[in-house]
């Protein structure tokens, strides 16, 4: 037997008792193993911990080394990482960030100081590690290095605790969670392509769809491009009716002029909500959309950290937010944007871009929110082979997701598969294809063969 250190703690050793603190054991002033492992009196009264063989011992491994890998696709990759420790458990993490898949990478080996070597159950030391003691203001890169270590850390302490990640946030609010569909209309931008590619949404089960059908605009739209793209989301609504809801993609786009005109014309639709009307950030610009529709507005999933949420709370111009876990910097910086979100009656809709890592922590996360809404899912339509990536991916039946149960995130990484599907390279660099979405017509293809 053996003693775990804490930072203090008290034991009876026979018939007196001890105050300790960590450094005792360190220092020699408690020999554990005389006292521990020789006397049947040990009795521990708060704060330490005795353990026969490694069944308390995982509380308190060290992450002792990581590897990432990446997974190509036509229009993104998916990085994950995986951490290992002393204890021989491992943790999968995963995320996407376009155009900048190398830098991530690069990012974590620079960073890995603020890891490495560390307790994987102390997930508040490694954001505060990430974000303070570099000095510079974290940005998009930083919260995806974060929130790849981090993901794979829950993963570590869901398996040594034998429970799923949701078990451990609260436990769950429900046992489903509605699911919608993106990535669906990689197809011609013609009102009856679309609307048979909406079809194909309904035939797999789903209750919503989000599409993006303006095109390459930027700003304004000419009249062209605004006639085409009203034609576009009627085609989609003719279809979707009552069995499912729309959701209008705008991608940042627009000055607040156009999003209001969009909003004017496609009220009759009655859409879920209208997404990024304006640029990120500009809470002005956001706000001049609000005050012109009753549609509801959502957005945030290019805010980055609870702090850059605070300006929209102060604004009142979101009736839902989309904080993306994958560049939130993980799981427990989304759930306490979540928290923030409720004390101003907001609704959680995860962004979800991701493959079965991402996908399976926005689920996690999801199921624990008393706010959560929906989350969104691509691999149904987008790149479906990036379910292979690991066993138990979370898959969407009759519209909704199911909780999963097992410990962690309940998932065996495919690394073979990963390998065998990687990114393109040049001199060694990952190259990212992205989506030109400002610059090419139909980027909504993605790539796919549709």
């Amino acid at each position: 037997m053996k003693c775990c250190p804490k930072d203090f703690g008290m034991v009876i050793i026979g018939d007196s008792v001890r105050e300790l603190n960590r450094n005792d054991f360190y220092s020699g002033r408690l020999d554990y193993q005389q006292h521990a492992v020789r006397s049947a009196y040990v009795r521990i009264i708060s704060g330490f911990d005795l353990y026969s063989g490694t069944q308390h011992r995982k509380y308190f491994m060290i992450i002792t080394g990581f590897r990432t890998l990446v997974l190509g696709t036509p229009w993104r990759n998916l990085t994950y990482i995986i951490l290992e420790t002393d204890e021989g458990l491992t943790g999968v993490g995963e995320a996407r960030v376009l155009g900048k898949t190398h830098t991530v990478t690069e990012y974590l080996k620079d960073a890995q100081r603020h890891f490495v070597g560390h307790n994987p159950f102390d997930v508040e030391a490694l954001f505060r590690r990430m974000t303070l003691l570099d000095f510079g203001k974290a940005g998009e890169v930083v919260h995806t290095g974060i929130a790849l270590v981090e993901l794979a850390c829950w993963d570590i302490i869901g398996k040594a605790c034998g429970q799923p990640v949701y078990n451990l946030l609260g436990g769950k609010v429900r046992d489903t969670v509605p699911a919608y569909a993106n990535g669906w209309y990689t197809v011609e931008r013609s009102p009856a392509d679309f609307a048979s590619a909406a079809t194909r949404v309904l035939d797999r089960g789903y209750k919503g769809m989000k599409f993006d059908p303006f095109g390459n605009g930027d700003l304004e739209l000419t009249r062209e491009q605004f006639h085409t793209s009203m034609d576009l989301i009627e085609a989609v609504a003719s279809v979707a009716g009552t069995r499912a809801q729309i959701m209008l993609e705008m991608h940042g786009r627009f000055t607040p002029a156009q999003a209001r005109e969009i909003s004017r014309h496609v009220e009759k639709y009655s859409p879920a909500w209208i997404e990024e009307p304006t640029r990120p950030g500009d809470i002005p610009a956001l706000t001049s959309v609000r005050q012109h529709t009753s549609l509801p507005i959502a957005t945030g999933e290019r805010l980055y950290g609870a702090q850059e949420f605070v300006a929209l709370w102060q604004s009142g111009a979101a009736d839902i937010v989309q904080p993306d876990i994958t560049q939130c910097g993980g799981i427990l910086e989304t759930k306490k944007i979540a928290a923030a979100a409720e004390t101003y009656s907001i609704m959680v809709a995860p962004h979800n871009v991701g493959g079965i890592i991402s996908t399976m922590a926005a689920l996690h996360l999801t199921l624990s929110l008393r706010n959560g809404k929906i989350l969104e899912h691509f691999n149904d339509f987008a790149d479906p082979g990036v379910k292979l990536a690991g066993s138990n991916y979370p898959e969407v039946v009759d519209g909704v997701f199911h909780a999963p149960t097992g410990p962690g995130w309940g998932v065996e990484l495919d690394e073979d598969y990963i390998l065998a599907h990687p990114p393109e390279y040049v001199d060694g660099r990952v190259q990212d294809p992205g989506l030109q979405m400002f610059e090419k017509e139909d980027w909504s293809k993605r790539g796919q063969d549709a």
